[in-house]
Parts: C-alpha cells; structure tokens; sequence
C-alpha cells in the first residue's frame, strides 16, 4: 500500500510558476514509477508526466514539454512537479499516481487555477 498526499496546488496569473509535491508514505518509494495527471470539470483524467522508479527516466505528454519538469527525490519519498510558463488552460486538479506491476494508487488532487 501507498498513501500519496499531494500539496502545492494555488492560483497564479498566466505565465507564473508552481511546484507540486506528492509525498508518500507506507512502501518504497523507489520501487514505484511515478505519474502525475491532471483533471478539469466534465473530463477524463489526463496523464501528463511520468517518471521511472529507479532510473528516473521522465516521459512527457506534448504539450507540457518545455514548460513541466516532474522529479523525484526516494530519500525523502517525494514526487514534484515543476510547472513554468503556466496557462488559463493549465487549471486543473493534478493528481499523483503510484504504479507497480497491477498496483495503482491515487492522492486526493491539488487545485491550480491560471488566471489570463
């Protein structure tokens, strides 16, 4: 079992900055890949980032490339999100997402608004 708390959500103007946490808590942290996904009112949840467990290969959706960093730090069991050049489309709840094998576990979401 995982428990995934994520923090960091806040609302900025177009074209700020903000860094999400995900913490987790309860396995190893470094066994897990690690996702990040993000959700707006009447859609599906959407992935955006991924980063492996052990070798911290990152993968990106299109069209945060260049503007999100996700990393991760498996000493102090945290996932984070550096997301830069945001914009009005951007608002969302982000979620974390730990995944191993059939495993797949969720945190509660952290809002970000982006205001134009």
């Amino acid at each position: 079992q995982v428990q995934l708390v994520e923090s960091g959500g806040d609302s900025v103007q177009a074209g700020g900055s903000l860094r999400l946490s995900c913490a987790a808590s309860g396995s190893t942290f470094s066994r897990y890949d690690m996702n990040w996904y993000r959700q707006t009112p009447g859609s599906e949840r959407e992935w955006i980032a991924a980063i492996t467990g052990t070798t911290g290969r990152v993968n990106y959706i299109d069209f945060v490339k260049g503007r999100f960093t996700i990393s991760r730090d498996n000493v102090k069991n945290v996932l984070y999100l550096d997301m830069n050049q945001l914009r009005p489309e951007d608002t969302a709840v982000y979620y974390c997402n730990a995944r191993r094998y059939k495993e797949s576990y969720w945190g509660q979401g952290t809002q970000v608004n982006v205001a134009s």
